[in-house]
């Protein structure tokens, strides 16, 4: 479904009359970026620049150092949602286009046209840097919420960007890989919900993404591939929007201009500026009329947003509080019950003293790193938001684990500047030579400065501080690049090599290791901090350096931390477990190494549990970790990257406000190396062989036949269910309905998602064991029961015949299969397709399985 172009101002007529009205120079400008987040403007015309913003958790704005300021000011920041495989674990498509409604709302005050979100590549292995960012390891449940999210988002008049096209699962070596899928995985799998977002909800913008795509006979760059730009987004699916770049992903002048690409970001300085492109055209390397055709995409989605001769025409349906309120709704639905064995959840009797656990309980981890990340004020504690929701209870708090790779970053108010000795930092700007470009202070040292000229080669950083805890404290310093560090007249690191923009690209500049040493002492003293670092220029991606100032004060051993979390536990009316992940572990740029948790959480877990096995145990992560310790707890709730409200939200769980309502839209695995793809590494070749095929995430499990540790569609919730019948219902030309009873015979009122896997009888093609077929979620009183419709899209039973270059569906036997999860099947019936794909096959149930 396009967007109708006469309901936004401009006629397709009218767009072409301005394109020829342009120069050259003038079309050229439009196509690559004018800044970092925003295109060229026409003033003539009455064009407006575009701005973009990622966001697929929460609305950045269009410039990192307006975000920054404003962690300093009043001014309030954009909310922070749980991410994307959270809202996917609520199983919820109201939910969904809510939160799509709620960013769009943001990006209206953020002052951004593009929302650079949804993600829509799947999860398909479990390290993967950005597994939190994906929706989930199946297609079908990916491009449905993607679909709603897209909905959402521009109903608002903002353009969603669904990214990032296409084969992009994995981190590791992304700007060079190449990912080599066959057509049939291409379409029935990765292309799926591009699909759903592009074809069926209209998306009016596409990003392209880093990595080659080999396919069709074509090794290419995405953001130059010929057939997935030309042949199937914008002839096979009739895609009208802008194509834009990843960020810096398009290195080559011709061959990027003569394909589908609209749009090379960022700017000033890319393979389309400073007259590349015209030279190009000029020299008959690119078309014009291509170039023409660009610009007419780049036209109509400046006149969707209203960026074009005249006023946004904006929606704003989510007031910013209404905002807040929506990310602490989707947080509390999200998190999936893995473990209820004495009904601990919610909490049955409001306790007298809690028990506090783990490094997540004291920091936790509500938004992944990279693009995905906003900036965030400090957020409400889980300890304060107990003591609201049970006044006079009191709360202790333990660390229980060291967990992170960096000790915590010196706040500005403990350090000196060495001439002025007010608080800050002294900031000395150094020529190539190592001469004094200028100097001042920062009182309010963040550990990066921004913006900084290009002629200035290095940063010098000096600090004070002052230490009084007798005992041994660690100082150190987070750079990036080039660099000299001395920590109390001592060198404790040096090195010469200078980095550009794959410093950004790999994310090694969001969150590099600090280097520094330990320090004893057993009176005040005064320490120096001093550390020359390169100024980093990134090309479009910008210009900074960083040095970030850590320090660790004397605290107890390993041991002695994990004896003070047992204590506590056992003294406790109510003990809870916070443990998880951080920005060491889950972030764009790498993968992660395995599932393991960081740090002693896992023997933190088991000790406590020998005491207190009706321990609480909150999992903190947005990607799967192995849980040794699951079966020996009573519960355990998984509770993803939560965003800013996650406090709130487990409170409104914990006593009884929001049933934890949450499936898994992935596959929780026993042991790292069971994962089908343990991960998504290229080869030597930097190939990366998509060899599963069509067996993607359960699929794969399935056709291995080993055993997970919880399957995907999991999730406990607060009560108990009764699937007492089911039937097929019509058959359309948009798929099937299948009819079900739920009946809720616990004591709360709950809700269901009911899941509709699929299996074919054999028959070539080869299908997957099983797949989801289509799912549905209701919400019932206790002792009541429900009729629930599910519908199961025609595409749900078609593979691509590469012979007929179409769409089928195999005639054969088929299997529906409905139930709570992927394994736990209450229902079955059967359907059949004659040869011809009849349009109205007559439906054969079969007997009721389990209603366990």
């Amino acid at each position: 479904m396009q967007m109708d172009d006469s309901s936004n101002g401009h006629s397709d007529r009218q767009l072409r009359e301005l394109v020829a009205s342009l120069s050259l120079s003038e079309k050229a400008s439009l196509c690559s970026g004018a800044g970092m987040w925003h295109t060229a403007a026409i003033a003539r015309i009455g064009l407006d620049a575009i701005a973009m913003s990622d966001g697929p958790a929460g609305i950045r704005g269009t410039a990192t150092e307006l975000a920054e300021a404003r962690l300093a000011s009043d001014d309030e920041l954009s909310i922070s949602f749980p991410a994307p495989s959270a809202l996917a674990a609520t199983w919820d498509l109201e939910l969904a286009a809510a939160f799509g409604q709620a960013l769009g709302s943001e990006a209206v005050r953020e002052g951004a046209d593009i929302v650079l979100a949804p993600v829509v590549n799947l999860q398909r292995t479990p390290v993967g840097g950005r597994h939190f960012e994906c929706f989930s390891e199946d297609p079908l449940l990916t491009g449905t919420l993607a679909q709603a999210v897209v909905d959402g988002i521009q109903t608002c008049g903002v353009s969603a960007c669904v990214k990032h096209l296409v084969g992009n699962e994995a981190e590791t070596r992304r700007t060079t890989a190449i990912s080599r899928i066959d057509e049939r995985t291409l379409r029935e799998v990765y292309l799926a919900p591009f699909e759903l977002a592009v074809r069926d909800a209209g998306a009016w913008s596409v990003m392209a993404a880093y990595n080659r795509v080999d396919t069709q006979g074509v090794t290419e760059k995405a953001v130059a591939h010929p057939w997935l730009l030309d042949e199937l987004l914008r002839r096979e699916w009739g895609f009208d929007g802008v194509v834009v770049s990843d960020w810096s992903a398009a290195t080559d002048t011709v061959s990027t201009a003569q394909h589908g690409l609209d749009l090379v970001m960022p700017g000033p300085d890319s393979v389309w500026s400073h007259g590349r492109l015209v030279e190009a055209v000029e020299r008959g390397l690119v078309d014009e009329g291509e170039l023409d055709r660009k610009v007419l995409n780049l036209l109509r989605l400046a006149s969707r947003v209203g960026a074009l001769g005249g006023e946004r025409r904006r929606q704003v349906p989510f007031a910013r509080d209404e905002a807040r309120a929506l990310s602490r709704q989707i947080a509390a639905r999200s998190f999936v019950v893995l473990r209820n064995e004495a009904d601990s959840i919610p909490v049955a009797r409001r306790p007298r003293t809690v028990a506090l656990i783990g490094p997540n309980a004291l920091a936790p981890y509500v938004q992944g790193g990279g693009s995905a990340s906003i900036p965030l004020r400090p957020i409400e504690s889980l300890e304060h938001a107990l003591e609201h929701r049970w006044p006079g209870v009191s709360v202790t708090t333990t660390l229980g684990a060291y967990s992170r790779r960096n000790p915590p970053m010196l706040d500005p108010g403990q350090v000196r500047d060495p001439e002025t000795r007010q608080p800050g930092v002294r900031v000395d700007s150094l020529d190539a030579a190592g001469g004094l470009v200028d100097s001042k202070a920062a009182a309010d040292w963040r550990g990066v400065v921004r913006g900084l000229s290009t002629e200035v080669h290095d940063v010098r950083v000096r600090a004070v501080v002052h230490l009084t805890e007798p005992g041994e404290h660690w100082l150190g310093v987070a750079v990036v690049g080039r660099h000299r560090v001395s920590i109390d007249g001592i060198d404790v690191a040096t090195s010469d090599v200078r980095v550009g923009e794959e410093a950004v690209l790999d994310s090694s500049a969001n969150n590099p290791r600090a280097v520094g040493r330990s320090i004893l002492i057993d009176a005040p003293c005064d320490v120096l901090i001093d550390a020359t670092v390169q100024n980093v220029d990134a090309g479009g991606l910008g210009v900074f350096a960083r040095a970030g100032l850590h320090h660790r004060e004397p605290g107890p051993s390993a041991e002695a931390l994990i004896a003070e979390a047992v204590e506590n536990a056992e003294a406790s009316d109510l003990a809870i477990l916070v443990v998880g992940t951080n920005e060491d572990v889950e972030s764009e740029g790498w993968d992660r190494a395995d599932l393991t948790l960081p740090g002693a959480q896992n023997q933190l877990v088991e000790a406590v549990l020998a005491a207190r096995p009706d321990a609480l145990v909150v999992v903190n992560s947005g990607a799967p970790v192995e849980l040794p310790w699951l079966h020996r707890a009573y519960a355990v709730v998984w509770a993803w990257l939560p965003g800013q409200e996650f406090a709130g939200a487990l409170a409104d769980v914990l006593d009884g406000d929001v049933e934890p309502s949450g499936r898994l839209p992935w596959t929780l695995p026993a042991r790292h190396r069971d994962a089908p793809v343990p991960n998504g590494s290229p080869d030597a070749n930097d190939v990366v062989e998509y060899a599963e095929s069509i067996d993607i995430g359960y699929r794969g499990w399935l056709r291995a036949g080993t055993r997970s540790e919880l399957p995907f569609g999991y999730g406990l919730g607060w009560t108990d269910w009764l699937y007492t019948s089911a039937e097929v219902g019509d058959w359309s030309s948009s798929g099937l309905e299948v009819w079900c009873q739920v009946e809720n015979f616990g004591a709360r009122a709950g809700r269901e998602v009911v899941q509709i896997y699929i299996e074919s009888d054999g028959s070539e093609p080869l299908r997957p064991v099983r797949w989801l077929g289509g799912y549905a979620t209701v919400d019932v009183d206790a002792s009541e029961a429900r009729r629930v419709r599910v519908r199961i899209p025609k595409r749900g039973f078609e593979v691509w015949d590469s012979e007929t270059e179409g769409w089928v569906i195999p005639a054969g036997e088929y299997r529906l299969l409905v139930g709570r999860d992927l394994t736990d099947i209450r229902q079955e019936l059967t359907w059949r397709i004659r040869h011809g794909a009849a349009p109205a096959p007559a439906p054969a149930p079969k007997a009721t399985m389990s209603s366990e």
